[in-house]
């Protein structure tokens, strides 16, 4: 779709809210995401895109501004998804289109990027910033820094530890929030890539690299562990032979050790490594002869060349490269993973909600974001803790408490309203009434628009 032909479509929503002005929002039932605790009909007052007020709703009679009647809703941080790809390869041209306004339509007004291509992803940034582009606010890392052979366009192939600082240095010098590491990077590029990221002030999180331990990953300073590799590895007596040589998930679980397991989640505690398991993508990974894509309710959303070319083609790959085992084993490995998630949780290991999203088979951009919510309270987190990974965690992992995470004054004004109590049940944070993303206000009617609109570009794409 042309530029012109873009802002033609997406004007309306582009426009609301960009000049400071009031919203006032009455009678919300105003979740506390630190502590479960909710304030009853509460009015919220909104300048331009902060959070100014908050008060009992008999107490106020707002005259100014856009006044929002929210008797029996309730009101939740925005929500982040913290593993997406929104320029990544063969999905990149529907980004800007399809990728990034499926994230505001479904309440995420916040997502962080682990590998796209540079330059559309370091403009996105900087356009929605501006207000000039609709999608979400972002975090990014650019391409991700790969080994010599990798398949992704969104990737740096790294060879050597010069090939490594190199890369970490032309990315922070174009300013990308962050470094992404992927699982081919070579041993000692890997360790160059740590030491240069800790030269140059800027963190490094992603994968731990097939030719690293997860000890090893946590004592360079890797921020994070995604899709839970490595701690797999580190709960068998074989992880060293890991190190170079094939790997199943039945090996995993034929040699698992509970005492090593133990260990690990240990040294994760100790250190605070954040947690991105990616749940909801594992299970269609892992899974994914077992699960027919076909009969997603949500599947008119996804881009029709994603469905009838990228999907088939993705699914072909992993069970020849990767999903090797009977399914009974992948099945069990499922399992497997919850639990080890509940381990985790249960020492005190952070934890962040994100989806792969749309790099994954059938994970389609926002609404796969409450799937993975949900598949943690699968694994025995209460809603509320589900729920803060999306919001309150985020919001600590980026540093920025004091502008989001929660329903405070003085937060940025990315916010959601929901019908129905999330805390009882949280898939009710799927059942949205509007959703206000840096001040702008989008209503149940904006939002319906906007459903069908991006509906009819899936269906073209």
């Amino acid at each position: 779709m042309q530029i012109l032909q873009r802002l033609l479509l997406f004007l309306p929503l582009l426009t609301l809210g960009v000049q400071a002005q009031t919203l006032t929002i009455t009678h919300a039932n105003v979740i506390n995401t630190v502590d479960g605790g909710i304030q009853p009909d509460a009015t919220v007052v909104i300048q331009g895109n902060r959070i100014i007020r908050i008060m009992g709703s008999t107490k106020v009679k707002p005259t100014t501004g856009q006044v929002i009647d929210a008797h029996g809703e309730y009101l939740i941080p925005g929500l982040w998804d913290m593993h997406t790809h929104v320029y990544f390869d063969s999905t990149a041209g529907d980004g800007t289109d399809l990728v990034l306004p499926l994230f505001l339509a479904n309440g995420v007004t916040g997502i962080r990027d682990m590998g796209s291509a540079l330059d559309p992803v370091l403009h996105a940034r900087d356009e929605i910033t501006a207000h000039r582009l609709f999608g979400p606010r972002m975090r990014v890392s650019g391409p991700m820094l790969d080994g010599p052979d990798s398949h992704y366009k969104a990737a740096i192939a790294i060879r050597t530890p010069e090939d490594g600082r190199k890369a970490v240095d032309m990315l922070k010098s174009r300013g990308v929030d962050f470094i992404k590491v992927q699982s081919g990077v070579p041993r000692e590029a890997y360790f160059a890539i740590a030491d240069e990221a800790k030269k140059d002030g800027i963190e490094f999180e992603g994968h731990v690299p097939d030719a690293i331990r997860a000890s090893e990953a946590v004592a360079a300073g890797q921020r994070t562990f995604e899709h839970l590799i490595g701690i797999f590895e580190a709960s068998s007596p074989d992880e060293t032979k890991y190190l170079t040589g094939k790997k199943t998930v039945g090996m995993f679980l034929a040699t698992y050790d509970p005492a090593l397991e133990a260990g690990i989640i240990q040294l994760l505690a100790k250190n605070q490594v954040w947690q991105c398991p990616t749940l909801y993508w594992e299970r269609g990974q892992w899974l994914v002869d077992a699960i027919d894509y076909t009969k997603d309710p949500d599947l008119a959303y996804a881009a029709h060349t994603w469905v009838i070319k990228h999907w088939p083609a993705a699914q072909k790959n992993i069970l020849e490269t990767l999903d090797t085992d009977p399914l009974p084993i992948r099945e069990e490995f499922v399992i497997h993973e919850l639990d080890i998630v509940r381990k985790l949780h249960a020492a005190n290991v952070p934890f962040l909600a994100g989806t792969d999203t749309p790099a994954g088979v059938d994970v389609i951009p926002g609404i796969s974001l409450h799937l993975e919510l949900q598949r943690f309270v699968a694994a025995g987190f209460t809603p509320l803790q589900a729920l803060q990974t999306a919001t309150l965690n985020p919001a600590k992992f980026i540093g920025k408490l004091s502008d989001f995470g929660t329903v405070e004054p003085g937060r940025v004004a990315d916010l959601v309203l929901l019908e129905a109590n999330p805390l009882d049940d949280i898939a009710n944070t799927r059942k949205i009434a509007a959703v206000i993303t840096d001040g702008r206000y989008l209503s149940q009617k904006d939002l319906t628009q906007l459903q069908v609109k991006l509906k009819q570009i899936a269906a073209t794409r």
